[in-house]
């Protein structure tokens, strides 16, 4: 039996319970506090990716964690303001049917980073020692290769000069499912809830067995696992993205100088007439205006109401003739 890597420090106090429904919500960051924070994080981001740039660093982030704990609004705010030709985000699908002909890391090694370039990984091959081995997806020995064979296929990526940071985001079970149910009810995130996800809730100790199985065999020194308490994410992201700057050994480029240059005062290019052209819609003008009814519409309303008036006068003496017709024989009828 293959020995087990010695267990981190921050995983001796780990017990495995049924989950509690009383955990207590922390208090969230202030909006204008996080605001301002994030912005001064990512204009750090900026400086660390001209860094990687300019320095040929290759890194690679791997944010893993449990269904809805925070991992995708963390990815988005790292990237938000970076150049999407340095540093990208991976996010697979379900392998292929040739996919899962290869050697399990096969597909996750051409989206390494060359040089001069991030790599952020939203979700990993990680998927074996979580979702696939939870619900059954791998068999027991594709499993146990994957504990035996993920620290050397890491190691060999960081002598090869790879940075690699894993990042596990830590939630709750109910607030797991409270941001499960606001999923439910909002159409802009309810792609994000899947079956799978749903099913998870009820594999909820079975996935922290996985996960303390995971990190035993797989937090290395050269890779270690970092855990972002998520209940608050704007704490998450900020301490997550804190955290990234301060491991990263970057130092800050000075910018090229640049001078806008002046446009020439002439030039002999006339542009085509604008009606040549086929526009959008400009449905700005519309915009927080009431709705305003045609005109000629209103005006056949009122004339069609006046002309059942009209009719409706000239059949009133006919029609209490004949109501008068009718009472005179109902009365007859009861003195036969």
């Amino acid at each position: 039996m293959r020995a087990r890597y010695a267990e981190p420090t921050y995983l001796r106090s780990v017990t495995v319970s049924k989950p509690s429904n009383t955990h207590a919500k922390p208090k969230r960051v202030p909006l204008p506090v996080y605001s301002a924070e994030l912005r001064n994080l990512q204009t750090e981001l900026v400086a660390m990716q001209e860094w990687v740039k300019e320095s040929g660093a290759r890194i690679v982030v791997i944010f893993e964690g449990r269904d809805a704990a925070g991992k995708g609004s963390a990815i988005k705010r790292v990237s938000e303001f970076l150049n999407p030709r340095v540093a990208r985000i991976v996010a697979l699908p379900v392998p292929t049917e040739r996919e899962r002909g290869q050697w399990y890391f096969q597909r996750y090694i051409e989206h390494l980073p060359s040089t001069g370039e991030i790599v952020l990984m939203d979700r990993s091959w990680y998927n074996r020692a979580g979702v696939e081995h939870v619900m059954g997806y791998c068999t027991p020995d594709e499993y146990r290769r994957f504990l035996h064979q993920a620290p050397l296929f890491e190691r060999m990526l960081v002598e090869d000069g790879i940075l690699l940071v894993k990042y596990w985001f830590s939630v709750s079970d109910t607030e797991q499912e409270r941001r499960f149910r606001s999923r439910l009810n909002d159409p802009m995130r309810r792609w994000k809830l899947s079956g799978t996800d749903l099913f998870s809730i009820t594999k909820w100790v079975d996935y922290s067995r996985a996960k303390d199985e995971m990190f035993v065999h797989t937090d290395l020194p050269e890779a270690p696992w970092w855990v972002v308490e998520s209940e608050d994410k704007r704490a998450a992201r900020l301490n997550m993205i804190s955290h990234l700057l301060s491991i990263v050994p970057y130092t800050h480029r000075e910018p090229p100088q640049v001078t806008i240059p002046t446009r020439p005062a002439g030039s002999e290019y006339e542009r085509p007439p604008r009606e040549l052209n086929r526009p959008v819609p400009d449905i700005t003008t519309t915009l927080g205006k009431p709705t305003a009814k045609p005109k000629g519409k209103a005006k056949i309303n009122k004339n069609a109401k006046k002309a059942t008036k009209a009719e409706a006068a000239k059949l009133a003496p006919e029609k209490a003739a004949q109501q008068a017709a009718q009472q005179a024989a109902a009365s007859a009828k009861l003195f036969v």
